[in-house]
């Protein structure tokens, strides 16, 4: 029997999105809920997971209903998430103990610095390519199990789970069958080690997180069971899973070596692709799971930016301009030219290169004329700048991605915007390709559920259904840029902590 459906669970920072696909990758219909933002102190950002899995039924009852599909239709279901954010549950009960702890979260800085202390730091990179740092899950996890009496002892007699949100949705969405996530979310643990893929029983003692507790580790695409009947009308295969960056990976096409791109939401995040090599990063950029297939493991260089759009929900929401993104992006191009203003954003630390989780934001460059419409450029200007961080370190990795020919793919909220996207282009020097399609992230978890569900032969055949894009290249003197980019570099300097 034919299928023609395939439906994606976008399970993100700041909503969850479901999207019905057509099995040629194109949009047919898509339902989303804004995801309530808890801070209970600076540093600290939680979500409530049943909020998350209610939200998560709710969008993709949603999209069939607005298509007029039936779940006897869909070929399968995939699931992308937030990485590193994590939730804890009771495993006869099916209730969070808590609420998640997001991956923006930083109360574990201390943890992760006395584990840098006592130098762990080399061996943790070794295992697992990444860096301490508390954006990752494992001391987050160890938190929870610390915060409650008795709870670490419950965790330990296997009374308890743990997931990030791929592997909590799934365990919700099959009625507690299956306990599971993918080797992509599970490399950003900080438990798991890459090479030998699998959970470490090294840094397991080392980060106090019972193995009992953890999930089952599979391909991205895979049979990780089906959804409860009674949820979606009858039960859906879920066939594809991937974190949120990883699943842009594949919805940009980018599966073979030097291929990069870069998603713009909340923060931004930079992949590039490295083949089945494992590369260490000599500029503290991180080495993740690209993808698991078939049982082969591909790699990528990763730098992650905590703030970008994000810096734009601060202008609208702390600077009362209203409109969104498209009412500071307005505001922003009636800018004075040459204003030197520079917004560093690091609200909540700074990530790759810098990995300072004590950096705090700053405005730097005012004089008497500066007004808000060059505060709103300087926001999009950040994120351009911190993306030129990133590529600087990549050039020292990967410099083949950078030859003739490179392009840096980009997707994402901000990716909305031309001007933005030859602002992009314009302060990194390198082009940039803007996807015609932006929602790459929940359509690379369809590919890879189309894939896992038998409607694409190979990784190949997916990979073609990626969108257009269109071709930017700098368009002001290069001297402009680098003296541009000095002031950037001039100014995190100075917001840089003393650790």
């Amino acid at each position: 029997m034919s299928f023609p459906f395939i439906l994606s669970l976008d399970q993100g920072t700041t909503s969850t999105r479901a999207i019905l696909f057509s099995s040629e990758g194109k949009e047919i219909a898509s339902a989303s809920e804004p995801l309530e933002q808890h801070y209970p102190a600076d540093g600290e950002v939680e979500h409530d997971a049943g909020e998350i899995f209610s939200a998560s039924v709710k969008v993709l009852r949603a999209a069939l209903q607005r298509a007029g599909a039936q779940s006897g239709q869909v070929a399968a279901l995939g699931v992308t998430n937030q990485r590193e954010t994590v939730v804890v549950w009771d495993r006869r009960t099916g209730e969070p103990v808590g609420r998640a702890l997001v991956w923006q979260d930083r109360r574990t800085a201390p943890a992760c610095e006395a584990l840098r202390s006592r130098g762990a730091e080399p061996r943790v990179t070794a295992l697992t390519g990444l860096l301490l740092d508390p954006y990752f899950s494992a001391t987050k996890l160890a938190w929870i199990l610390d915060s409650q009496p008795g709870l670490r002892a419950r965790a330990e007699a296997g009374e308890i789970l743990a997931g990030t949100m791929d592997c909590w949705v799934i365990w919700k969405l099959t009625g507690g069958a299956v306990h599971a996530t993918d080797a992509t979310n599970a490399s950003r643990t900080l438990l798991y080690d890459i090479h030998a893929q699998d959970w470490s029983d090294e840094l397991l003692d080392l980060f106090r997180v019972p193995r009992a507790i953890l999930p089952r580790v599979l391909d991205c695409a895979d049979d990780y069971g089906h959804t409860l009947p009674e949820l979606l009308g009858g039960p859906v295969a879920i066939r594809g899973v991937a974190g949120d960056q990883q699943a842009a990976l594949m919805g940009q096409g980018c599966i073979r070596p030097g291929e990069m791109k870069a998603t713009y939401g909340t923060g931004c995040f930079l992949l590039v692709h490295t083949g089945e090599a494992a590369p260490r990063s000599s500029a503290r950029l991180l080495t993740t799971v690209a993808s698991r297939i078939g049982g082969r493991v591909s790699y990528a260089l990763e730098g992650s930016i905590f703030v970008a759009g994000a810096a734009l929900q601060w202008i609208n929401e702390g600077l009362e301009v209203h409109g969104g993104g498209a009412g500071v992006e307005a505001l922003a191009r009636r800018a004075r030219p040459g204003h030197g203003v520079i917004l560093a954003p690091a609200f909540t630390g700074l990530g790759a290169p810098w990995w300072d989780p004590d950096a705090r934001g700053a405005l730097l460059g005012m004089t008497r004329d500066t007004g808000l419409a060059e505060i709103a450029e300087a926001a999009f200007d950040a994120a351009a700048f911190q993306t030129r961080d990133l590529i600087e370190a990549m050039r020292l990795d990967a410099p083949s991605a950078f030859g003739p020919g490179a392009e840096l793919r980009v997707d994402g909220g901000m990716s909305r915007s031309a001007w933005f996207c030859q602002k992009l282009a314009d302060l990194t020097r390198v082009p940039v390709g803007r996807a015609s399609y932006e929602e790459t992230t929940a359509l690379g978890a369809a590919l890879l559920a189309g894939l896992g569900g038998g409607v694409f032969p190979d990784l190949q055949a997916a990979a073609a259904a990626r969108p257009q894009t269109t071709g930017l290249t700098p368009s002001i003197p290069e001297a402009e840029a680098e003296a541009a980019y000095a002031r950037w570099l001039r100014a995190v300097s100075r917001i840089l902590s003393d650790r």
